[in-house]
């Protein structure tokens, strides 16, 4: 089975969307309508019939995954959407970072133990979580539809109503389109398998209940309530907490079970002996290098913005930066006007921009 991050990777065009800019990063949310990248317009019908089956055998999957994309229409649309959202998401948490999550032609950091890969794991599960979770609420997907949890029925003037999104169909779906989970001797299989499930789990405790009042003025005497989950990039900054906050691992035989089992050892000088890792923790084996110069891993920090008061200092690893002068026109001295529009000057104004050098 390919590993998580490269399969939703291998879906991307070759040239990455390293250059979209921090607008529109910042202004991803999650939320927006599922369209195949980088358009974010009115939403399209899944392919049908042979165009479907063209779209699955495209993709770089196993054989079985192949089979589940074949029965699923819809399911390519949205691999491909996941995977978009979790390289954008990558991006936005990472663009202070001396890693910046460019992959272009560096996906051999996969094969590595990092931190970062780490992060990959979680981040892909996640997206993927997400984004067929919506699809169902959505109508992207023909075998499934909106959420039906059955906890709110049984509450009196509670009406389930709107079209929630289906988080329950997407762990099922997702746990059986990865595959069965196996005892694995490996640590890579196990830490990877750990980080995976910490994605999924992120998503999971950002499902939120919501609720819209119906009655003679504002009684609520009516309340109708769906499950929705909460913007993507709130999922994304808690993952890059649990990043910040990494546990190294190492081995250890579980003599009982007769398996492999992830372990956190103590740290030189603590009293306390090694534990293992919390669910919610990221797990890595490798300590990541610097990133600073370019390298299979990282096309180093050369030429990079940064901001002379937060990051210029770390980004740039101490070679110094370059400082140039540009102007920026921007909107200014709006007015409305009757009756329905604003009027706008054309401002000028001096900015600095420091970049980092070679």
């Amino acid at each position: 089975l390919p590993p998580l991050p490269s399969l939703l990777l291998s879906f991307l065009p070759p040239i990455l969307p390293s250059k979209v800019s921090l607008l529109a990063l910042s202004s991803l949310t999650g939320r927006q309508v599922l369209t195949p990248f980088p358009g974010l317009g009115t939403a399209v019908a899944p392919a049908q019939g042979g165009a479907h089956l063209k779209q699955c055998d495209l993709l770089k999957l196993s054989r079985r995954q192949k089979q589940l994309c074949r029965r699923e229409p819809g399911l390519a649309e949205t691999l491909q959407d996941a995977a978009h959202l979790s390289l954008l998401e990558c991006q936005f948490q990472f663009r202070h970072e001396r890693w910046n999550c460019s992959l272009e032609g560096r996906t051999g950091l996969l094969k590595r133990g990092f931190k970062e890969t780490a992060f990959l794991y979680a981040v892909s599960s996640a997206a993927l979580t997400h984004t067929l979770a919506r699809a169902c609420s959505a109508g992207r997907m023909e075998r499934c539809t909106c959420d039906d949890s059955p906890g709110l029925e049984s509450r009196q003037a509670w009406q389930w109503g709107v079209c929630g999104d289906n988080l329950k169909y997407s762990t099922k779906f997702l746990s059986n389109f990865l595959g069965p989970k196996r005892g694995s001797k490996d640590l890579r299989a196990r830490a990877d398998a750990h980080n995976t499930n910490v994605g999924i789990k992120a998503v999971k405790s950002g499902l939120r209940t919501t609720c819209k009042c119906h009655g003679v003025s504002g009684s609520c005497a009516v309340r109708t309530c769906w499950k929705q989950l909460s913007p993507f990039r709130e999922t994304g900054q808690a993952l890059k907490l649990r990043y910040d906050s990494a546990v190294k691992v190492s081995s250890a035989t579980n003599e009982a079970l007769g398996r492999l089992e992830l372990w956190a050892p103590a740290r030189l000088g603590s009293a306390t002996k090694g534990l293992a890792p919390r669910p919610g923790d990221l797990v890595y084996m490798e300590d990541s290098p610097s990133f600073c110069r370019p390298s299979k891993y990282s096309p180093g920090t050369a030429g990079r913005v940064c901001s002379r008061e937060a990051s210029c200092s770390s980004l740039c690893c101490g070679r110094g930066y370059d400082t140039q002068s540009r102007l920026v026109a921007f909107s200014c001295h709006c007015q409305v006007q009757w009756c329905c529009y604003v009027e706008c000057q054309q401002c000028v104004q001096e900015e600095l921009v420091y970049t980092c050098k070679h």
